[in-house]
């Protein structure tokens, strides 16, 4: 997610912004928008490298245990810092000293991340046996230690945010994720090269996340000791403000919702390989099946990106609209910023289905598992409904619904999958994931409409499903023409994928344009908004 580390003005103040504070806001918000968009690019991009290394039983035993560390990854990023950002904003005018409270929240996480680590550690085996797989273990105690750094982490952030400074938050997610990708390509490939077994492959590359997380808090540290000695910690805030029960389920609440699909992994990580050795699958297909599955990760991941990154820039004009009580203002954004989660959602889900063999070849080596994650392709869509939806509405101060979605959303995905998994394998996940994120984006989707926000005429879908199929048209094609002349190998397969990206995409921005899609004010408000709108309209400012 990239919109929660915004939100500590939004649901701390109810009075109107002042432009400047305004300003603030918005810069603040791009600062990490922009952070979080390459924390997400290397997040997805590293995993290619990685299964080609370990191939797809090494991905699988490392995709088994990354969702732990999600949920660690969302404790200390999306959660609790915007929590405590918050109390720090609304008590810039108060009495109690922040030493006082800053105490107070640093033990209260420091007893939740000692509790979750000695959950995963001292469980590690029992955890390994619900997964089907008891040499799980050593791996889950070794990201275990991830909890630990959380407290810390979340204090130091929270308090940087709450005083409006952002830098030290966004450097030190960007560097986190830089030496956490470095150190598990590094590791793992010399693991590899030395003749280790996989398991313990997977080991270094989660030793490589957790030096990724030693390192965020050194940076922190460094511009906390920067901070101290330039500006006394004079900022005081309210004790009325902080209220553990308060303060633990609005945490709860947003580290849900930032953790959507990491909370469906986990899901996954639990029953699909258990799932399909006990309905017959061997051990060791098992587990190749399942590393094929999880190829789907980073392609949902880089479909998100683009949407959520542009949807949600527009969430601190949406908050702002909202706070000052500007009802036509708040529609017209919340309007534009569904526009493009759902443009750009469908756009890739449809492109990524019709170029997912080359693609599956270029990334991964073989074609293995093309349907599976062609069926997959198709929670991009819903992904960036939800997650451009979930901005919105904890920008106008509705913080537990999401929460509530997500986990009903997580029920269904694992009922699902316990029903479809034995059936047809990791096809039947697939349809899991699909089927529980539709659900979950049409929760989403009514929610808004009775707030009576967000609400796009039946014309905008049909133009944009006219225009998806126009690039299916011209893709299909395209890559019948290439296929009849290129030989049958891996470098062919790079050129139909890429060359497939430019030619869909092309089909797919003139087709919504000429359709009308985006009015001019809408395309304005878009990076090179102008530009665009003058290339395809040929109409001055």
């Amino acid at each position: 997610m990239i919109c929660y580390n915004t939100t500590y003005f939004r649901i701390g103040r109810s009075k109107n912004l002042p432009q400047e504070d305004s300003k603030k806001l918005f810069k603040g918000a791009l600062i990490l928008t922009i952070a979080a968009t390459i924390t997400k690019i290397l997040s997805a991009v590293y995993r290619v490298p990685f299964q080609n290394i370990v191939g797809d039983v090494g991905f699988y035993i490392y995709q088994q245990i990354y969702p732990i560390y999600g949920v660690a990854i969302s404790l200390a990023t999306y959660g609790f810092p915007v929590i405590i950002s918050k109390f720090i904003a609304e008590g810039e005018a108060a009495n109690s000293n922040i030493k006082q409270m800053m105490k107070s929240i640093f033990l209260m996480l420091s007893s939740l991340g000692i509790i979750l680590f000695l959950l995963f550690f001292i469980g590690a085996p029992y955890i390994a046996d619900l997964m089907g797989d008891s040499k799980l273990g050593p791996l889950i105690r070794i990201i275990a230690f991830s909890f630990l750094l959380v407290p810390f982490i979340s204090v130091i952030r929270g308090f940087f945010q709450g005083i409006g400074s952002m830098l030290p938050t966004a450097i030190s997610q960007v560097t986190e994720q830089f030496i956490r990708v470095a150190s598990i390509l590094l590791l793992t490939y010399f693991l590899v090269r030395k003749g280790y077994s996989l398991y313990i492959a997977g080991e270094g590359a989660l030793i490589g996340s957790v030096i990724g997380g030693v390192v965020s808090l050194l940076v922190l540290i460094w511009f906390l000791l920067w901070f101290r000695n330039r500006h006394p910690l004079s900022v005081r805030v309210s004790p009325m403000i902080l209220g553990k029960k308060t303060f633990l389920l609005q945490g709860l609440a947003i580290c849900i919702s930032g953790m959507m699909l990491v909370l469906f992994q986990f899901v996954d990580s639990l029953d699909i390989y258990a799932l399909l050795t006990k309905s017959g699958v061997s051990i060791g297909e098992a587990k190749s099946l399942k590393g094929i599955y999880d190829r789907g990760q980073p392609l949902l991941q880089l479909g998100t990106i683009v949407a959520t990154s542009l949807s949600l820039t527009l969430v601190p004009l949406i908050s702002g609209a909202f706070q000052n009580g500007d009802l036509s203002s708040l529609k017209e954004k919340v309007g534009i910023a569904l526009k493009i989660s759902i443009i750009v959602g469908i756009g890739s889900a449809i492109g990524l289905i019709n170029i997912i063999h080359p693609t599956n070849i270029m990334l991964f080596k073989n074609d293995h598992g093309s349907l599976v994650l062609a069926v997959f392709s198709v929670s991009i869509l819903f992904s960036s409904i939800i997650l451009t939806i979930t901005g919105i509405l904890q920008g106008i101060g509705r913080v537990y619904i999401p929460a509530l979605y997500m986990v009903i959303g997580v029920i269904v995905k694992f009922l699902t999958n316990q029903l479809l998994v034995p059936k047809f394998g990791t096809l039947g996940a697939s349809v899991a994931t699909v089927l529980s994120l539709c659900m979950v984006a049409v929760f989403f989707m009514k929610e808004l409409r009775k707030l009576k926000i967000g609400k796009l005429p039946a014309l905008f879908y049909i133009k944009v499903l006219a225009s998806a199929f126009i690039m299916t048209l011209v893709l299909q094609i395209w890559l019948i023409c290439l296929e009849s002349f290129l030989p049958s190998n891996r470098l062919s397969s790079v050129i139909l994928a890429l060359s497939g990206v430019v030619i869909g995409g092309a089909a797919y921005i003139i087709s919504i344009m000429c359709f009308k899609v985006f009015l001019r004010e809408d395309v304005l408000f878009l990076p090179f908004g102008e530009r665009l709108f003058r290339i395809f309209t040929n109409k001055e400012r």
